[in-house]
């Protein structure tokens, strides 16, 4: 059972207390603790997302009340609870936030309307998609554009290494559309998948499976009504979308190095070494004292970050980018702690350590690798725009 004693932070209500309670009791039994194969991923996926929808923890990444009344101390909860069960469980939980959050923050009643039920029911699938073949981290290098015409936008480019692609009911997507250099000539766009010229260019394998995919818009028109924001405003909306759900990817990979510390406590208990348990060895206990430190450092990062949003009323910028930054770069040596302890074990198909060693690593890439992580808080530390 992993460490509880971080819920009596003063980051956390009573609700939360409660929430982590009963989140924990349903993964138990709904998805269980073991190893998830997914030999089907995209139909594992779906039923994720309905199982999610039904028991109403999607909606709490998609409330009611909308951006208002999202808590991201929640989503940090909700998500550190999944990862420590299933990493597929946390990504359907997670896109289904991710992918409405631009319309809950930036949509007008109409969208608002239309999308967020359905998809807070786990009855449609969401996805965000920002990131091209040359224009992951640097946003300002997109080239996807959209160009005005009778009564809409004309989309047309390519996305890449899109979560949820080629499953998702529907995408916002971000392009230029030239009102400005760089970053403030970009729009969002809320785009069915079945509007024409969108297309399914590739569907992309990696090392721990979710659904991923690169998207083509060849004369891809949408209405002026899907645009979220201001024309101009994509990059404001990119950002403040993931100001929000940023932290949360530190939650994420906080579950996972939990998790893989108790895999570590519990195989070291009756393994065997030079005539003692592993346990009485010291270079054991030392390791496990390095990853119980990290472990409580990113959550305190994480925690921080999601209180400060929460609670302070400002945006977590700065510390979001810190929780990030930390929680996933140490949940990755915590993984590879544990790798270590079980040994040749530990590398086998079938065993949650290397299950949990292919999910972590993407976490340092994605919603901003680590590097950029780094430039975002110097700017910051420098009093520098973003």
């Amino acid at each position: 059972m992993a460490d509880r004693s971080f819920l009596d932070w003063p980051f956390f209500e009573p609700r939360h207390r409660d929430l982590a309670g009963r989140l924990e009791d349903w993964a138990r039994d709904a998805i269980g603790t073991g190893v998830h194969p997914h030999v089907d991923v995209d139909q594992e996926c779906r039923r994720l997302v309905r199982l999610l929808g039904d028991a109403g923890w999607l909606a709490l990444a998609v409330p009611e009340g909308g951006a208002e009344a999202l808590d991201v101390r929640t989503l940090c909860l909700v998500r550190e609870t999944l990862a420590r069960h299933s990493g597929l469980a946390d990504f359907a939980f997670a896109m289904q936030g991710l992918g409405t959050g631009p319309i809950s923050l930036f949509g007008d009643a109409a969208l608002r309307d239309r999308y967020l039920a359905p998809v807070r029911a786990g009855q449609r699938i969401a996805a965000f998609a920002l990131s091209e073949p040359d224009a992951g981290s640097d946003v300002a290098a997109m080239t996807t554009t959209a160009t005005r015409v009778a009564g809409g936008w004309r989309l047309d480019g390519c996305k890449t290494w899109i979560s949820n692609g080629g499953i998702a009911d529907h995408y916002v997507v971000f392009a230029r559309s030239g009102e400005a250099p760089g970053t403030r000539g970009i729009s969002a766009f809320v785009v069915d998948a079945d509007t024409p010229g969108l297309s399914i260019a590739e569907r992309i394998q990696v090392i721990a499976p979710h659904p991923l995919a690169t998207l083509a818009f060849d004369n891809c028109v949408v209405p002026d009504g899907n645009r979220l924001g201001e024309a101009g405003q994509g990059f404001k909306v990119a950002m403040a979308t993931l100001d929000i759900f940023r932290s949360t990817v530190g939650a994420a990979a906080l579950g996972f190095a939990r998790r893989a510390l108790d895999e570590a406590v519990d195989r070291v208990r009756v393994r065997p070494m030079g005539g003692r348990l592993l346990a009485d060895q010291q270079m054991t206990q030392a390791r496990l004292a390095d990853m119980a430190t990290e472990i409580d450092a990113a959550a305190l990062l994480v925690y921080r970050a999601a209180w400060t949003r929460d609670v302070a009323g400002r945006p977590p910028t700065r510390e979001a980018a810190m929780a990030k930054l930390y929680a996933t770069e140490a949940a990755q040596r915590v993984v590879d702690g544990a790798v270590q302890l079980f040994g040749g074990l530990g590398v086998t198909v079938g065993v949650k350590v290397e299950e949990l060693y292919r999910e972590i690593r993407a976490l340092r890439i994605y919603e901003g690798a680590s590097e950029v992580q780094k430039l975002v808080i110097a700017r910051q530390v420098l009093g520098t725009k973003r």
